[in-house]
């Protein structure tokens, strides 16, 4: 009895999760002229590509936006947060637990109340409405996060092995390059999921950062795919798969490393 509950209670929330997604997909395909006639709940009586076609269009610059923002912000805040986390795992230095704690104190920080000195700031610098300045916002932005994983898994790694490398004569560097990197690839699969899927589902900063349409990112024009007198929303559900489809693939090809690296204690406190 209770086995079928709980496969009772995982099947409600299966349908729970199914649903819009069901309904995100019969919308797509329909023609315009099918949406609002025919119940939403019902399969398009004429199957069409043309809502795909036409938000693929429109979507199309900020697709390159994403990928020009997403794809540098999320390796270089994942080689900055790897550099620390070896510093605060390895390396013994006074102050060193203050120093990660206001680092950490940063993921507690809202967007919302940088806002304002942040625009201002990238205006002082000419950054402002640019992609280059809505990365290095999302650069800093991922050091505390990417910092903690790091740190927690070079915690893992035995001392002996970076001490080994220090007697052999071996740098700061070269014993990251040649010891500790090697054997990071769980933590940088984690790291690469969490910032990529984080940096380009991000809004509030893509919007008011860059202001300039032509530079904004795919979610803040998808937002504005609603027509002012008609909306389509087969455009706009196509434009929702779209926008998702990327994170989407990269949870199907790193899915599984992603719980390799929870289970090898990335996020483990």
């Amino acid at each position: 009895m209770k086995k079928f509950f709980s496969y009772f209670f995982l099947v409600i929330i299966a349908i729970y999760i199914i649903t819009p997604l069901y309904v995100l997909l019969a919308t797509t395909f329909k023609p315009l002229n099918e949406i609002g006639v025919s119940d939403m709940w019902n399969l398009p009586q004429h199957w069409s590509l043309r809502g795909i076609i036409k938000a693929f269009q429109k979507l199309l610059p900020n697709l390159k936006n994403s990928f020009y923002l997403t794809i540098p912000a999320t390796i270089i805040s994942a080689f900055i947060g790897s550099i620390n986390g070896y510093v605060f795992s390895k390396v013994r230095f006074k102050g060193a637990n203050i120093v990660f704690a206001l680092i950490l104190f940063g993921m507690f920080i809202p967007y919302q109340s940088v806002l304002f000195p942040l625009i201002r700031f990238l205006q002082k610098i000419n950054l402002y409405g640019t992609i280059t300045g809505l990365i290095i916002v999302h650069i800093v932005y991922g050091i505390p996060i990417t910092t903690l994983i790091f740190r927690n898994y070079y915690s893992e790694v035995p001392n002996e092995l970076v001490e080994a490398a220090y007697m052999d004569g071996a740098g700061f560097f070269k014993t990251y390059s040649k010891v500790l990197f090697p054997i990071s690839i769980p933590a940088f699969v984690v790291v690469i999921i969490w910032q990529f899927t984080s940096i380009w589902n991000e809004f509030l900063f893509a919007v008011t950062v860059t202001s300039n349409p032509a530079k904004q990112p795919i979610t803040v024009a998808l937002v504005n795919l609603a027509g002012s007198q008609v909306v389509e929303w087969n455009v706009q559900m196509a434009g929702a798969i779209i926008t998702a489809l990327p994170t989407i693939i990269i949870y199907v090809l790193l899915g599984k490393y992603f719980i390799r690296g929870l289970l090898a204690g990335s996020v483990k406190e």
